[in-house]
Parts: C-alpha cells; structure tokens; sequence
C-alpha cells in the first residue's frame, strides 16, 4: 500500500498532519495511525474520520524530548509519563517530522514560558478602573502583536540552527565522498549525499515560508495600523466639529448673560425687586448646567441656554408648567417614599439570613466536558454542577425586583414621560446583578414553581412557573400593593462558540400601572459570557431594547454598547432617550448597567455636525443638570464566596414553610449544592432529569394512545402538559402565545392544599 503524501512542513505553521506507524504492542507490533501536529499538541487517530469525534491520545511537545533512533524511527516522550515509538515510511519522511516537530517544541515553550511570566495581566480585572478600559486594551494589543512577531523571528533562528545541522552532515558527507575512490561504496555514498541534500532543501524551503509569513503578518499588522491611524484622524475632525459647536453655544450664552445682566440692571433701578431676591436667583440650583455625554453614538447634549429658565409657559421652548412640576417632582419623589417608612418600620418582619456556605474550591476539566457543545443549545447539554450556581432559573428570573422600589416610584409619577424614566431604569438595573455571575443557573424541571412573598417588607408578591420544557420557558407575574403589576413570559436560547457563551432571552416583559392605566412593554438584550475555556470569565450585555406606552404612544430607546478593545468610553455603558408620542425628545438617560442611570431634562433640540462613518447628523440635545435615578447597591461581605450574590439572592433559596412541593426550594440536588456536597448534588440531579424525561415519554404515551383511539383531533401536540397557575392565550398587545396568571396560587396556599401538584422531585 502507498503512504499518502504529506504536505511538506512549514515552521511557522499551525497545523501538521500524515501517517505514521505507532509501536502498539509485542503482538501487534507497528500499526499505522494518523498523527496532527497543532498549536503544539501532538495527537493520533485510528483514521482521518475519527478527528471530529475520538482522539486516541495526545502530548504536550513544550516538555517533550524528540530522540531519532535510526534511519525511521524516533521517540517522543514527556518524562515516562507517555512515551510513542513512532516509525516514518522513510528517512526524509521522517526528517520531515522531527523538523515539524522541533518547531511547533520551541514553540510551545516559549508560549509557556510566556505565559508563566505573564499571569493574569491581561484578565478583565486587571484593566484600568474606569475610562483606562479602552486604552489598555489597545496597549494589550500591541504588546500581543510584538510576542507574534517576536515568535516569528525565534521561528527562523530555529531554521537557521536546523540549516547549520544539515548544512554541517552535508558538508561532511561531501568530504567523504571526495576522499573516496571509485569503488564499490561510491553507489551508497552518492545516495546518501542525494538524501542528505533533499534534507538541507527541505529545511531551506521551512526557513523560506516562514520569512513569507513574517512578511504577511507585518504586512496585515501594516494595514491596521493604517486603518487605526486613520481612524484617529476621523475622531480628531469629529472632535474638532464638536469644539467648534461648543464655541458657538460659548458665544450664545455670554449674549444671554450680558442681557440678563442688563435686564438686572434695569429692574434694580426701578426698584421692582429686592437685591437679596436677585442674588438668590443668581445662585438658584436649577442654573446649573451640565454636559451629560462625551461624544455620543447617536446624539450630544449640551448645558441648556439660562433662558429658558425664565421664560413663561407661552414662550418658544413648548414647555408648560405642567412639565416644570414634574421635572421637580422626580427630585422629591424620594421624600415621598420616605415619608412611608416608619409605618412599615411598626410592623414586625422576618428576619432573612445574610450568609450561604463558602463556595467549595473544586477542580474540573473544562475542556473535556465543552468541546462536545460547541455549536449546541446549552439547555440541552446535561452539565455538572461544578457549572452552576445554586440557584434555579426561576429564582434568577425573580431577582429581576432586586430594585422593584423603582416601580414603586413610578407609580405615583403624574406624567407618563417621568413615569417612563423610572421604568426604564427598572429595566437597566436588572442587569446590574450580572456583573459577577459567572455560574448557570440550576435548569427548571417542568412544573417547578417559585414564591416570592415580600408583601409585607416591599409590598409586592412574585409566582414563577415552569410552563414548556423543550423549549424552556418560563411564566413569571408579580402583584404589588403599591400600583403595578408585571408579568412576563421568558425563554432562553443559548448557544456555545467555543470561545464564549450567547445567551438570548426571548419573550416580551409588561409593566401596568393602575392608576394612570399605563402599559409598558420591553424586551430582553443579549448576554455573552467570555473566555468560556481559556481566561477569566467576564460577562457584557449589549444590544438595543426600546420601551413602549402603549397607552400613551410614549417611547424610550436604550442602547446597550458592547464592549470593545478600541472604545474610549467607560464600559457597559447604557444611553437612552425618553420620546412623546410625536418623537419629541423630553430626558436624556445616561449610565452604566452595573452601577448607576441618571436622567437629564431636554430643553431644546437641534440636528447637529455629520457622523464621518456614516454620513448622518447627530441630533444636539440641550439639557438641564443630570440627576440620579437608580443606584446599584453594594454586594453583601463576603460575596466572592458566596457567588458573588446579592443581598435579595442570598434569602431567595432559604428554606420556607408553606410553599408549594414544586418550589425551587425544595429541589434537593441545588440544596446539596448550596451546603458544599457537590458530588451527591450531580447524582441527584441527574435522578431528577431522568424522572422529567419518564414523566414526558409517559405523556407522549398517553397523547398517542389517544390519537390512535381518536379522542384527540388530528395535529394534537405530542406532549399533552399543561402548567398548573398559568394559562396559554394570545397576548392583546403583541400578539405573541404567552402563558398568564389565572389565578388561584395564593388561595390555595392560605388552604394549604397542594394536591394538585405534580411530583417533580
């Protein structure tokens, strides 16, 4: 049988591949197998078509040691811990792979010895905190590029090393064969000068493409910088635009202010009003102005003009003093709140616990579990526990009230355009809890319910219910005594990329005020968790959601930027604009989904300078002094030992009584989990998944048994489940198939009747 030609080996190659005999054993001797050298890992296969799937073994060259025993054969071995005899189907072949081989080693141990020296410097934590994000990506970048360069030139002085040897067996063989005479052993001699040249050309051609792939690299490093450059040009003319409209609005208001200063005078001689009234003007709070964002993607604000402090309600702004009350409504709207407190402060609450056990310090081979999901839906990959964090689904979808005292706030606001400022910052802060969560969530068994009764404490009551399986999907309504009701219907769809997570929440979220009647709905953005298998794990949220009053037509769109090695803005940064239904802009919102969101009154309006990139105008909103809306509150101590969760997520898993036998509290492999025992807390939950896959195939039993008797119609689902506390109907706002609250849950807890629910656990 002809062995299949291998391509000749570059040095500055990734990837290497060919048949090569591997010793097996005295009985079977020698055995042909296919080896693939990459990224300096060298692994062997039966065939070529078990590389997708089974890898009969693999060695680390970086602490290998590469011995030649004869004219085919050579070793490879890691210290006795795996040791190959391999044998090539002749010398050059075989020379082939030791120069491979000799490459891809120093290779490998530089990237080690680059790596321990390294550590963690270029993990997200170590990052400059605020705005140094961006500049020290760029600075990780360039350093990244220089090693890549600097790899390439090491990978031609090991050619040159291998063309000194060669050239040197070379040389010697040459000599031989000029101090012999013309015998017999002149025939070996010349062939073994061929095969010895064959070699030095072999080299001579690694050492070539490795030059031709350190000129392509510069050469694309090249065009980067260029583009980089450029850039850099752009955003100095977008600069200098800027400046000059700022110089603009400078001139503006010094006009207004010599005119202010001259009406002053005026009325000071009449006498109309008193020096201490003027002076108190002069300082009045509300004439303080603000620039609320650097260079926005898609609109710049500017301090607002002082007159239009002054004007009346008649005057070219449109503003009446409706708006002016409710703009100062939002600033005492936390008085209000306040003044609440002490009544609440009478009524004895539970005590909820502060702490969970430690999180134990467990190893796990990551790659050996994930590289079987790349490309898969993550909620139907079973997973260990290692993975997860011991909370489920249901329980994460409930920490969504962490801050629900924005709802509250909205409640009382007069104005729908103030009412949407508070919703939104309702939906930015449900990211906030994110930051550090790296953990999965426990997935929830069909019929898993979960209670979060806070009606006392913060007025509300919450039911979650696990309404679809396949695929997962949860119904979520939350009641509050204080005015509002939301309720939403939330599937996730993950997806696995081999170098990070999406996560992709589907579903609409509504948000009802009773007293105004206001219907507000959103969406969900997209969450990615990073270094999925190399790295420290970092989450980012981004994409777009835009609120809508359905009741009014107002609308608020929020931008979610992700992050970016090149961007100069602070990271998870959230923009927003608060629109009437005429798309007037009325607030500015601003912030960071991790920290904090203000809101800033527009004043006027204008389409300013053009966007270099795409040729369109930025609109310029002059605004008012930026106020706070929503602040993140500090983790509890100790929370990067108890997966970093908030003081709300530590009570969510506290054992209760009176719940329902379906509530995630009494799921028993997340129990074990929490209290350190993870080992028993795999077995039981692969218990639990094999007893929901029964209960399904009963139920598909069951549906076909009746579709074969006939007392189903034709197209019946497979799967005849029905949730217990939702029912399935056409939403009347958008039109989607959602499952909403029927009711019943609460009463039948006060009865402590529970027979009607399924025996999941």
């Amino acid at each position: 049988m002809s062995e299949p030609k291998s391509p000749t080996p570059t040095p500055a190659g990734d990837t290497y591949k060919g048949w090569v005999f591997k010793w097996t054993n005295y009985i079977k001797g020698y055995q042909r197998r296919w080896f693939v050298l990459s990224n300096g890992l060298l692994s062997y296969y039966r065939t070529q078509a078990e590389m997708g799937h089974t890898c009969r073994g693999t060695i680390n060259l970086a602490t290998a040691v590469i011995s030649v025993d004869d004219a085919c054969n050579f070793v490879i071995s890691n210290g006795g811990a795996q040791t190959y005899h391999l044998k090539a189907s002749s010398e050059v072949e075989r020379q082939r792979w030791i120069t491979a081989l000799e490459l891809a080693k120093a290779k490998a141990a530089r990237m080690q010895a680059e790596s321990d020296d390294s550590g963690d410097d270029f993990s997200p934590s170590s990052l400059p905190v605020g705005g140094g994000q961006g500049g020290g990506s760029q600075s990780s970048e360039v350093q990244s590029t220089l090693r890549t360069l600097g790899s390439k030139v090491e990978d031609l002085s090991t050619c040159n090393d291998l063309i000194s040897k060669h050239g040197s067996a070379l040389q010697r063989s040459l000599s031989e064969l000029d101090s012999l005479r013309l015998t017999g052993e002149a025939g070996d001699k010349i062939r073994q000068v061929t095969e010895r040249a064959t070699l030095f050309r072999i080299t001579s051609n690694a050492m070539i493409n490795a030059c031709r792939d350190f000129l392509t690299l510069a050469q694309s490093h090249s065009k980067r910088w260029q583009k980089a450059l450029q850039a850099e040009r752009e955003q100095r003319v977008r600069l200098e635009e800027a400046l000059e409209q700022l110089a603009k609005q400078h001139n503006h208001l010094e006009r207004a202010f010599r005119g202010a200063a001259q009406s002053h005078a005026i009325v000071d001689n009449k006498g109309s009003a008193g020096p201490g009234k003027g002076e108190a003007s002069d300082e009045d709070d509300d004439n303080e102005f603000f620039d609320a964002m650097e260079d926005a993607p898609e609109f710049i604000t500017v301090p607002a003009d002082p007159q239009f402090h002054k004007r009346s309600s008649s005057n070219a702004s449109g503003l009446n003093t409706d708006m002016c009350s409710d703009d100062q409504s939002l600033n005492e709207e936390p008085l209000a709140m306040n003044q609440e407190s002490p009544s609440q402060e009478l009524v004895p609450l539970k005590k909820r616990r502060t702490r969970i056990p430690d999180k134990p310090n467990y190893s796990l081979n990551l790659w050996s579990i994930m590289k079987n999901c790349i490309g898969k839906d993550l909620s139907k990959i079973p997973m260990p526990v290692n993975f997860n964090e011991p909370i489920s689904m249901l329980q994460r979808l409930s920490e969504d009230l962490e801050y629900h005292e924005l709802l509250d706030k909205a409640a009382k606001c007069n104005s729908s355009l103030e009412q949407m400022c508070y919703v939104a910052a309702f939906c930015v802060s449900a990211y906030s809890t994110t930051v550090y969560r790296t953990g999965k969530p426990f997935n929830p068994l069909l019929g898993e319910t979960f209670e979060l009764d806070r009606r006392r404490e913060s007025g509300y009551r919450s039911l979650c219910e696990q309404v679809s399986h396949h695929p997962p999907a949860a119904a979520h309504h939350v009641i509050s005594d204080r005015g509002w009701t939301l309720r939403q219907e939330i599937t996730v769809a993950s997806k696995f990329r081999g170098k990070y997570l999406s996560i992709m929440p589907l579903g609409t979220i509504h948000a009802i005020f009773k007293k105004s009647n206001n219907h507000y709905t959103w969406k969900k953005v997209t969450t990615t968790v990073h270094n999925i298998i190399v790295g420290k794990l970092w989450i980012d949220q981004s994409g777009e959601i835009d609120i809508v009053n359905h009741t009014t037509g107002d609308r608020c769109h929020l931008k979610f930027a992700p992050y970016s090695y090149f961007s100069r803005d602070v990271a998870r940064k959230v923009t927003g604009v608060v629109m009437d239904k005429d798309g007037k802009a009325h607030f500015v919102l601003s912030g960071t989904w991790d920290e904090k969101m203000e809101f800033s009154r527009v004043m006027q309006s204008s389409r300013g300078g053009e966007n270099g990139t795409e040729g369109k105008q930025k609109t310029v909103y002059q605004t008012l002094k930026a106020r706070e809306l929503w602040k993140r509150n500090p983790l509890p101590d100790g929370a990067e030992s108890m997966y970093y969760f908030t003081a709300l997520a530590l009570t969510l898993n506290e054992p209760e009584e009176g719940v329902a036998p379906t509530d995630s509290r009494r799921r028993p492999d997340q129990r074990l989990m929490e209290d350190g025992r993870w080992d028993e807390a795999n077995g039981e939950k692969q218990r639990l998944e094999e007893k929901q896959r029964s209960a399904r195939r009963e139920r598909e039993r069951e549906a076909a048994s009746q579709r074969a008797s006939g007392q189903s119609e034709e197209g019946a689902p497979h799967d005849t489940y029905k949730a217990l506390w939702f029912e399935s109907c056409e939403d009347q706002i958008t039109g989607e198939q959602v499952h909403i609250y029927k009711g019943g849950y609460w009463e039948v807890k006060e009865l402590g009747n529970w027979e009607d629910c399924p025996d999941i656990f």
